[in-house]
């Protein structure tokens, strides 16, 4: 009999199979940090995120940046004033960020 896991390995393993889903779940976690400012969920989200797309050392390699660099992005509050300062920038400018999946922006016809 196959043992149950817990909700988030359950949650991680579902984002990694339907990208559709997990783009969808950074956004809203975009936005709910952008609409109640609440760093440490915003960071969870995203660490789920990350461990849905292969995990820190996976994205670290996909993307050219060192893993303590990412790693210190989780627990520095730095990453509150980045994010503070971006958002204010771009309420200022009457933008918005907005996460789409660019591999299937690749694939579809002109």
């Amino acid at each position: 009999m196959r043992e149950m896991g817990n909700w988030n390995e359950y949650f991680i393993e579902y984002l990694a199979t339907d990208r559709e889903a997990a783009i969808d779940y950074l956004q809203l976690t975009l936005e709910e940090y952008l609409t109640d400012d609440d760093l440490p969920f915003f960071l969870k989200c995203l660490r789920t995120f990350i461990a849905s797309q292969g995990g820190v050392v996976e994205i670290c390699k996909r993307t050219d940046i060192d893993t303590e660099t990412l790693l210190n992005m989780f627990s520095n509050e730095d990453a509150k004033q980045l994010l503070d300062t971006f958002s204010s920038l771009l309420n200022a400018l009457k933008h918005r960020l907005v996460i789409e999946d660019t591999h299937s922006m690749r694939n579809s016809p002109l």
